[in-house]
């Protein structure tokens, strides 16, 4: 009898078997017509799969054994002989081995949580001790990654308000990235928000973008010209102070009269600050620009060089080295020395008034 056209006995098998022989998602084409074929039959041999199919059988036997799909039976002499296995029978089989590691994978961490829960007593009673003498209430922490951990854990516990201070001007990409996930989780929960930022910041078009995405979910944003510190205040009942001279570095508060301090200080910036519009108009640009102004003259007065007042402002040096130079030229000085001396005049109450 000559052999089907499409199976030629002198050519070597090519298979087709996928990537993954162990994923019943991905059986080739040979491997599902051999498992319909098996399953209409107690048991096979692969020459008569390959007979009945018009296809080589072995590598089928293969993908559809690794499977589970397929397991030999224990005939002794003969030709090897093959039944079909119920899908779920194969899937228990398959994932038997996952099983186990996850059970495994549970039971260390059960184990790990009960060494760490057992030191709960001690950081309890440590903490009451430390209320009670006052310590702890004041934590200088110096690395930064330390420092933004805490801050995140802060933010997950916070249930009420948290109230944020940035001076500087625009906030860095990489700050706003990792500010924006937390902050939106916190406005989800209902937790209120409320930041400062300086006037600066509005001429920033990542900081721009992220006020407009947290203002959309209820957080409340404004500007001032001068005079932010830059703190986070979680619940009126633990602080975040920025180190002068300690990049980086926090000092982390929990005395609560120094809390109350904090936020004392937050709510007079926020009477006096402005809302953050997501787009500048040009007549609110030069209003800014006018008060800008005002804050240097009153700072080049009082003395302060430019990179200090250019500091206080949250912007660039040269910058407000250009605000300057149109300053003097306003009021006719050759010198920063001269119009210091002429603004501080013009700024001093007069006798009489």
């Amino acid at each position: 009898m000559p052999a089907p056209a499409h199976a030629d006995a002198e050519d070597p098998e090519v298979p087709d078997t996928p990537d993954d022989p162990g994923d019943p998602e991905d059986l080739s084409p040979t491997a599902r017509r051999l498992y319909a074929y098996a399953v209409d039959r107690h048991a096979f041999t692969v020459p008569e799969a390959t007979t009945a199919l018009g296809a080589r059988a072995g590598a089928a036997v293969t993908e559809l054994a690794a499977a589970h799909l397929l397991q030999r039976l224990p005939d002794g002499d003969g030709p090897e002989r093959w039944c079909a296995v119920a899908p779920r029978a194969a899937a228990a089989r398959a994932l038997a081995p996952m099983a186990l590691l996850v059970r495994e994978t549970h039971d260390e961490m059960d184990r790990l949580r009960g060494r760490l829960e057992a030191l709960v007593p001690a950081y309890e009673a440590g903490a009451a001790h430390r209320d009670l003498s006052g310590s702890g209430r004041l934590e200088l922490v110096t690395d930064l990654g330390a420092v933004r951990g805490l801050i995140t854990e802060l933010a997950a516990g916070c249930e009420r308000e948290l109230l944020t201070s940035q001076p500087g001007g625009g906030r860095p990409q990489e700050s706003l990235e990792e500010a924006v996930g937390r902050d939106e989780s916190l406005l989800a929960r209902g937790v209120r928000m409320r930041t400062i930022y300086q006037h600066t910041a509005r001429y920033s078009r990542p900081t721009a973008a992220y006020v407009e995405r947290v203002t959309a979910l209820g957080a409340q944003v404004r500007t001032l010209g001068d005079g932010l510190m830059r703190m986070l205040i979680f619940d009126e009942h633990t602080g975040l102070m920025a180190v002068p001279d300690r990049q980086g570095a926090a000092l982390v508060v929990r005395e609560p009269n120094v809390v109350h301090f904090m936020t004392a200080a937050f709510e007079r910036s926020w009477l006096g600050a402005r809302p953050f519009p997501t787009s500048v108009s040009p007549e609110a640009a030069r209003t800014l620009s006018d008060e800008l102004r005002q804050t240097i003259v009153r700072l080049l007065s009082d003395g302060l060089e430019d990179k200090v007042i250019a500091r206080r402002l949250g912007m660039s040096e040269r910058t407000c080295q250009r605000h300057i130079a149109e300053i003097m030229r306003a009021v006719g000085a050759k010198s920063r020395f001269q119009a210091g001396y002429l603004l501080s005049a013009a700024l001093a109450p007069k006798d009489g008034g």
